[in-house]
Formats: structure tokens, sequence, C-alpha cells
């Protein structure tokens, strides 16, 4: 077993693709990532006014959007066609249209509508510049309400303008920031994609060379098959434990996002994630029969696996039935783990059922895993000697 672990740690530090996947690629894709989403929000969003009131009010109005944190007001344009030319030349990214009537409505008491556009390939934008208009609305009306009052107390007029006081409290990311919500399910998602892709590759190479003929007196020894696997399960676990450290570790400290995860409860996480991930690529090996395929096989995956993480989009929206196709992925329980430690500073005994799932998957994939490696000697060895 021990001459297996140096022959694979061989072939692998021998071969750059595997090292690629496994060093290059997990060094800097978390760095690229986390320094694209490092700004947490979008501040100062450029958006274009059609004032058709042009009053007190309404000026009043678009210099209380302005003064806001994320809305800036970059133009004033005359009609609905020059501002929208405006979007489409990527200047200003939404839309905040007065109507005509604006103040005579307000001094009558009526209810006055202010139309809010936004480019919505960008939901930031839409969230930054919606938020920014109501917050304003929501202000002005508690004032006109305390105006029009009339003869009230200090008291009665903070009743009238608030009858629920209320606070908001963003739990787990107080700054609603975009990289302390994805950042840390991304890097997950990178450990198990790299991972995958740099066993894969082996697996290929092997197929491709016919090296799995060397292992013909182990296919029929449970025992030698086991040992196989194991060598090269701790010739990749050489590389990534150092790496998984790194990803979960040090890339969060350098662009300060949220680590409240104990470095045990992240050890006892991640013990079962990589032996998931090392299994489930081994079992992919079945369908490489040459290097290459593992690429498009595994890379088009980062985004629905993302979905199915019930991170980016709520687990609770998730149909039943792709709840079920999620579990087969160690990504999913390993990201809402690793979330759960490190955002929300749970305990081992808050994230058992992932812990759960991810040892059911590491024993499942381990097992499948070494069938395929007696699989994979057979095929070879029916294969022509080059």
């Amino acid at each position: 077993m021990f001459r297996l672990f140096l022959l694979h740690l061989r072939n692998i530090l021998g071969d750059q693709a595997i090292l690629i996947f496994c060093l290059l690629v997990p060094l800097g894709y978390p760095l690229l990532y986390s320094f694209i989403y490092t700004g947490e929000t979008v501040r100062e969003v450029p958006v274009a006014v059609i004032d058709d009131c042009r009053s007190a009010d309404s000026r009043a109005f678009v210099r209380r959007v302005d003064a806001t944190a994320d809305v800036a007001v970059m133009s004033y344009c005359a009609n609905r066609t020059e501002a929208e030319e405006l979007v489409r030349k990527q200047q200003v990214y939404g839309i905040v249209a007065i109507p005509k009537d604006f103040s005579h409505q307000l001094a009558r008491g009526e209810q006055v509508a202010v139309q809010v556009y936004a480019d919505m390939a960008g939901m930031l934008y839409y969230k930054a510049i919606l938020t920014s208009c109501t917050n304003v609305s929501l202000d002005m009306g508690a004032k006109l309400k305390v105006q029009r009052g009339g003869g009230t107390t200090r008291e009665q007029d903070a009743v009238a303008a608030a009858p629920i006081a209320y606070e908001e409290v963003s739990l787990f990311n107080p700054q609603t920031g975009f990289a302390a919500f994805l950042i840390p399910a991304v890097l997950m998602l990178i450990i198990q994609q790299t991972f995958v892709l740099g066993v894969g590759i082996g697996v290929g190479t092997a197929r491709e060379r016919g090296l799995f003929r060397r292992y013909k007196p182990l296919q029929n020894s449970f025992t030698g098959l086991f040992g196989s696997v194991a060598a090269r399960c701790m010739a990749f676990l050489v590389l990534y434990i150092p790496v998984s450290v790194y990803v979960t570790g040090i890339v969060p400290y350098l662009f300060d996002l949220p680590q409240l995860v104990r470095p045990s409860s992240l050890a006892v996480l991640l013990a079962p994630y990589l032996l998931g991930c090392f299994g489930f690529a081994s079992c992919l090996g079945v369908f490489v029969r040459h290097r290459e395929y593992v690429i498009p096989l595994i890379v088009f995956t980062s985004v629905p696996l993302l979905f199915l993480s019930g991170i980016s989009w709520p687990g609770s929206a998730v149909p039943e039935v792709w709840k079920w196709v999620s579990s087969l992925f160690p990504s999913t329980f390993g990201i809402q783990g690793f979330v759960a430690l490190n955002n929300m500073g749970a305990s081992l005994s808050d994230i058992r059922p992932q812990l759960v799932g991810l040892s059911i998957q590491a024993l499942v994939y381990f097992l499948a895993a070494i069938a395929a490696e007696r699989w994979l000697i057979g095929k070879s060895a029916k294969l022509p000697r080059h």
C-alpha cells in the first residue's frame, strides 16, 4: 500500500494538468472570486431622473434619493426615451420618474406614485435603487403625516410617524454584503470541483495508458483493491489537505470575511467532505475514457450545484425531487455545514445532519470506488497493449 501511495504521488506530481487543477486553480480561483466581491455591497448606483413636476417637493425627493449611500443621480432627462437610451449605453442603471401632478396630489392629501425602473441584468442594482426610493418615500410620508396633524406634542408626532416601532437586524450578515453571503459557499464548491477534476484527470490518464493492468493481481482481492484506492486517496490528500486549509481558512482571513468556525470543527467537517469528494470523483472515472472528458463533464455543474445547495436559492423553495438529487453531491452538505459553522457560529451538534450525510457519502462512494477500480482493472486487461 505504501509503494502504491508513492507511485500515485509520483504520477500526480509528474502530471502538469493535475497540478494545475489541484494546486494552481484552488490557489488563484478563490482570490479572484473574493477580490471581485470584496466591496460587499453596491454603492452609488448611477440613475437618471425624469422630473415632470419640477416643484420644491419633487426636487426635495430627488435630493433625498441622491443623498442615500446606494444611489447617485447622474442625469436629468426630459423624457423617458432619453433616459432609456442612457440605460442602453450603461451610463445609468435605473430611472426615477416623478409625475407632473406630484406636488398637487400631495397638497390634496392624495396618494402619489413615483415610478422606478431598474436594469434587471444586475439584481444588486435593483435592490439599491428600490431600497433607496422606498426609504425616502416612507420618510417623506411620515413627515407629511406629522405636519398635517397639527397641535400635537412631540411624543404624539413620533407615534403618528411610526405607530409601530421596529428595528431591522440582519442576522449573520450585518452588512448584507454579497461576499459574506456567497463566497463561503463558492469556496467549498471550488474544493469539490478542482478535487474531482484532478482525480478524474488522473483516472483518465491511467485508462489512456493502460496503467490499470499493473493492478491485475489485486482484481479479485477486496483487501488489495481497498489498499489501491486508499493509496490513491492518500496521495491526493497530501495535496488537498493544505489546499483546503488555505481555501477555507486563509482566504476568508485575507478578505475580512466572517470567520466564526473553530479549527477543530472545521477539521471534523473537511475530513468526510474530502473523502466524499475523492470517492465521488473515483466513481466518475468509469465514464472518463480520456483525461479531457472530465472537464466538460464537471465544469458546467458549478452553477446548478450552487443553487441546489440551498444557499444562493432558498432551500425551502427547492422542489423535493431536486433535494434528493442534491444529496448525491458532497458539495450540498459541505456548503451547508461550512456556512453554518463559519458564518453563523454553529456547533458540530448543530450540523449533525450534514456530518451524517457526508459520512454516508464518504463510505458509500469509497465502496463504489473500490468496485469501479475492479471494473477498470478488468477493462484495462482486455485492451490491446501499445
